[in-house]
């Protein structure tokens, strides 16, 4: 311990990583806004919240369609680059290995196949990586064969790479299938829930006319459920929601918002239940209508099935909203809600206890107010986006210390 106090003060060091200098920092993800995807909402809040702070940020990310190349916004650049070929969510961008030469850290949002070449360029250039793992991947068919390959292989690699691999909550990391593969840097875990902004997500009135738009009526209970309705996201339990809400009163009504490829078979099995005139889908709704959605619901739903489901934006922002959840009872989901106190927990996959959960929460409107208000408060202490802009950048500065002292990076390489 001696060696390791030296080390921490010496004066060069401390110097490096002085706390009033601004830092260059590269942020790589798959998907960045305006795609509507989470990890790439992630990334783009971590840039607003760095930048504000006075750092330099530039994020890298893939080319999309009638999306500008360049473009400097929120107080950071975006560079969106050529990909060589793409699939699905993971495109391979070859220009990402010169681009990332420079700067004082590199933070990649995993999984991004095909990112890792981040890992790669952090190697070459000896600037430190640090990780977000946002989620595991659940594949079929000869993609699953891919990725089974590349998880001990380049994945492996990869993420022991990395100075810091964060997990949204500890619990899912401990759950997931890569927890494995750092067998040996448990110190380099570490832990970054998903945040929320709490002043556009709060409690409230919602207009008068979102009703009518949605053709409700006043005694109609809503149940709300946003997801991407795309292959992407199959695990979202969309049909279990649907055979949930046919178990239930005539004025309990579901509402889901959201878009995909998947959208046109979800309607057809809401008429095959007979639910035909109670489910509403609402498309696409913009950022700005979203919290009202929210507001107008009694209760938010994520009925996730596999542990592709790591976290669920959509609960902090409901919960923001003062509205109570239910959700799977999956590594990391479980974490936000903190059963009983925000809401509650049901199995995966399980249609007839989510319809026995929404039944309890509607039963009892006090009860349901006041677990919106626990909510409401867990939030505003754990999830909000500016705290953890903060603990980036505590958790930064404790990387680049790390970097800088001899013997903390001689300790950091073994186990590779």
């Amino acid at each position: 311990m001696k060696v390791v106090t030296q080390a921490l003060k010496s004066d060069s060091v401390i110097s490096s990583v002085n706390s009033s200098r601004p830092l260059r920092i590269a942020q790589v993800t798959a998907t960045f806004p305006p795609y509507p995807g989470g990890t790439g909402n992630v990334c783009y809040h971590n840039a607003c919240e760095l930048a504000r702070l006075g750092h330099h940020v530039t994020v890298f990310t893939a080319a999309l369609k009638d999306a500008p190349a360049n473009e400097f916004i929120e107080g950071f650049q975006v560079k969106r680059l050529k990909p060589l070929i793409r699939v699905g969510n993971a495109p391979l961008l070859p220009s990402l290995l010169g681009q990332l030469r420079g700067f004082d850290l590199i933070h990649w949002h995993y999984p991004f196949f095909g990112g890792e070449l981040t890992a790669l360029a952090a190697c070459l250039y000896r600037i430190p990586l640090v990780i977000t793992y946002h989620q595991d991947v659940f594949l079929s068919g000869s993609l699953a064969l891919i990725e089974k390959i590349l998880r001990p292989t380049l994945s492996r690699v990869a993420l022991r790479s990395a100075r810091r691999v964060l997990f949204t909550s500890l619990d899912y990391g401990q759950a997931s299938y890569s927890r494995p593969l750092l067998m040996g840097r448990e110190r380099l875990i570490g832990e970054l829930p998903n945040g929320v902004d709490t002043a556009r997500f709060s409690p409230g009135d919602f207009p008068a006319e979102l009703r009518q738009q949605l053709n409700l009526a006043i005694g109609d209970k809503v149940i709300l459920l946003v997801a991407r309705l795309d292959r992407a996201h199959y695990f979202k339990g969309v049909e279990v929601f649907l055979a949930a809400l046919a178990g239930l009163e005539s004025n309990v009504k579901g509402v889901i918002v959201g878009e995909g490829d998947l959208r046109t078979g979800y309607q057809q099995r809401a008429q095959e239940l007979g639910l035909a005139e109670r489910v509403i889908f609402a498309g696409r709704v913009a950022e700005a209508a979203l919290p009202d959605y929210y507001r107008l619901a009694q209760v938010t739903v994520l009925p996730s099935l596999t542990m592709g489901e790591a976290f669920g934006l959509v609960l902090v922002e409901s919960l923001a909203s003062g509205t109570p959840v239910i959700a799977s009872n999956l590594p990391g989901v479980r974490t936000v809600v903190a059963a009983p106190d925000a809401g509650l927990l049901v199995e995966p996959g399980d249609a007839a206890g989510l319809a026995q959960a929404i039944r309890q929460i509607l039963s009892d409107e006090t009860c349901r107010q006041e677990m919106g208000q626990r909510g409401r408060a867990r939030v505003e202490q754990n999830y909000d986006w500016r705290q953890i802009g903060l603990r980036l950048d505590t958790i930064y500065r404790e990387v680049l210390l790390e970097h800088n002292s001899p013997f903390l990076a001689r300790e950091g390489g073994q186990g590779g």
